[in-house]
């Protein structure tokens, strides 16, 4: 709990105005997600296979909803400052690149951003200053689900090598906190802090 709402909550409530249609992407309790999305997905792939296995239902929901919009935006659960011109940053970039898949970079200043925050774990690894990529905060055009789930198929799961098949483009953001995901109770305690939260 964030200030007293769920993390999802707040992630929801920043999507929303962002998407035509909200959807989850979950494996377990299906009822407590339901409550701030229109559709809840569930894996049709096994073992949980990640971050790629949640994409790829996502956007066969697409594909199968005639009316829906041409492309596939994610974003974690546990993220609950979320850009709010997220999909407005990623939709510039595929029309300017003509690119598949557009995704979130940072520039941290430091070890920790402005906020006394640290990077956000879920950033690839680097050292202080250098560009943090974001690949859960991404666009991703309909058409994708055949060759994800046949990479999936071949027990490929990292998300940095079939964007990097598909020659995705970074789309730099300003705001490193907004990336922050919560992975633990102590990092929840310390954005409850008033000089972290927002």
């Amino acid at each position: 709990m964030l200030q007293g709402r769920p993390l999802v909550e707040h992630v929801a409530q920043r999507l929303r105005a962002q998407v035509s249609r909200l959807m989850i992407s979950a494996n377990r309790h299906l009822d407590l997600y339901a409550r701030y999305a229109d559709q809840v997905l569930t894996d049709s792939t096994p073992d949980f296979a990640g971050p790629l296995a949640g994409i790829l239902e996502g956007l066969y929901a697409l594909e199968r909803d005639a009316t829906a919009h041409g492309a596939l935006l994610v974003a974690p659960c546990d993220a609950p400052f979320v850009p709010t011109n997220l999909a407005e940053r990623l939709t510039q970039a595929l029309e300017i690149t003509h690119a598949p898949i557009a995704y979130a970079c940072t520039m941290p200043l430091s070890a920790t951003d402005a906020h006394g925050v640290p990077p956000t774990p879920a950033s690839s690894a680097g050292e202080p200053g250098t560009m943090r990529e974001h690949f859960v905060f991404a666009l991703l055009r309909t058409g994708l689900a055949g060759d994800l789930e046949t990479q999936l198929a071949n027990g490929e799961r990292r998300v940095r090598a079939w964007y990097a098949r598909h020659m995705a483009v970074r789309v730099p953001f300003d705001d490193e906190h907004a990336f922050y995901n919560v992975n633990s109770l102590q990092e929840l305690h310390e954005l409850e802090r008033p000089d972290t939260g927002r």
